[in-house]
């Protein structure tokens, strides 16, 4: 819609250029009515506008009066993948899309509301496809009917976890007390789980940048998936927290190398630790096969290799290889070779676990510690720079922000210098973050 309103727009323009050839004496005042009309209705136009990120409404629901409480309500980050890169909808005042889910199985509520459409005032403008839009990543099965939808929703104490069970944990609540959520292994031949994660993936899209969703025909995806169990009305229920997929790729000879693809953990749950509480789960998982040559993960963001490097500090704090007389002595091939036989961490995370350990047992106030432990880590992240521009330039496609080497390389010595200490200070307060995470789960 909006490109044929500024082809309109165009039009008028075009008129104007037209008119201004004319000899002055044909000269009217048509052209400024026109320019002022066309900014009349750009303004009216603009009113059925709406950010989608806003319009759309997305509640897990437990209990009946959470359909109707506003405070159950999230909103996505991102829409750009449905409604496009500007993540507005045209044609449409006050509109509203509700995707509400019963809080376990996902059976899902669907319904579009708006008070005005701008069919009501432009007979020849037409809205954008709102529904067409929806229902192309929300499957079928979805009822439009709330009191189908409450109906559906006393089905849920029928609801149980997919798959097998790989760890309970608890998470205190100031409000509800002591919380037992389970992490679950599933796999497509659960029955009713394909089903099930349509319904789940479609969160990916409103809180993945860059998601997609998977082919589930092909055998090789795990899954892992975060239930918390609760109470109504004196039975035990579970509702959906969030999940990972892993896909298993081949390693020769004669290996595999799972590689983490999504994982969310859905926003009302997030930062109550159920990230870390997967992802160790999930490492501890493929930890103990045999087969398995190192565990990676598909594009990382930054929140996601923050989240692994506490998790795999975590684990690799207790190897005897890590142990703190050990640490000032530099990186081993012992750590490298003990994190990967017994955690099947690759070598660079292991050198980003060392890194994190000594600075825990590193005195900063001393200089000439300090200095030792800077120096090691710069070495580490001016490394790629002294590689010949061919590799540089691959490179530049994966290397995180401390690295910065897309453009390093074309620096004076003394940019490049003031450039490596800004990415050493962001690396050192990402690891004295995570040093003081374990800290407080001490």
């Amino acid at each position: 819609m909006t490109c044929n309103f500024l082809f309109k727009v165009r039009g008028i323009e075009e008129k104007m250029t037209m008119t201004s050839i004319e000899p002055e004496k044909e000269c009217s005042t048509l052209p400024c009515d026109n320019l002022m009309g066309a900014n009349n209705m750009e303004k009216k136009l603009a009113e059925f506008k709406c950010d989608t990120n806003e319009a759309l409404c997305l509640k897990l629901i437990r209990f009946p009066e959470d359909v109707d409480d506003d405070g159950t309500t999230f909103h996505p980050e991102y829409s750009h993948q449905i409604f496009g890169d500007d993540e507005v909808a045209f044609g449409y005042k006050g509109l509203q899309i509700q995707l509400f889910y019963t809080a376990g199985s996902l059976t899902t509520l669907y319904k579009i509301k708006y008070s005005s459409k701008v069919t009501d005032t432009f007979d020849s403008v037409e809205p954008d496809n709102i529904d067409g839009k929806i229902r192309e990543i929300v499957p079928a099965g979805f009822t439009c009917n709330t009191d189908d939808f409450i109906t559906l929703l006393e089905k849920e104490a029928n609801f149980r976890p997919f798959g097998t069970l790989m760890h309970t944990y608890t998470v205190h609540n100031e409000e509800a007390g002591e919380l037992t959520y389970q992490i679950h292994k599933a796999d497509l031949s659960c029955t009713g789980f394909r089903e099930y994660h349509e319904r789940l993936q479609t969160f990916l899209m409103w809180f993945i940048e860059t998601a997609s969703f998977i082919d589930p025909d092909d055998d090789r995806w795990d899954f892992f998936l975060v239930f918390e169990k609760y109470n109504k009305d004196g039975e035990t229920l579970y509702a959906t927290i969030g999940y990972m997929t892993v896909y298993n790729y081949y390693a020769y000879p004669d290996k595999t190398r799972p590689r983490v693809s999504q994982m969310l953990i859905l926003p009302p749950f997030q930062g109550e630790g159920h990230g870390a509480q997967l992802l160790e789960a999930v490492h501890t998982f493929y930890s103990n096969i045999p087969k398995v040559q190192d565990i990676t993960a598909e594009d990382p963001s930054e929140s996601y290799v923050k989240l692994r490097d506490y998790v795999l500090v975590k684990l690799c704090q207790g190897l005897s290889s890590f142990a703190g007389d050990k640490l000032h002595q530099g990186l081993s091939a012992e750590m490298v070779e003990e994190a990967q036989m017994k955690l099947k961490i690759n070598k660079k995370h292991a050198r980003r676990v060392y890194e994190i350990l000594r600075l825990r047992v590193t005195d900063m106030s001393d200089e000439e510690k300090s200095r030792a432990y800077c120096l090691a880590v710069k070495k580490r992240l001016f490394g790629p720079y002294r590689k010949n521009q061919r590799e540089r330039t691959k490179m530049t496609k994966c290397l995180r922000l401390e690295e910065v080497a897309s453009h390093l390389g074309q620096l004076d010595t003394q940019m490049q210098h003031e450039e490596l200490e800004k990415s050493y200070q962001v690396v050192l307060g990402d690891y004295r973050r995570i040093i003081e995470r374990l800290a407080a789960q001490a």
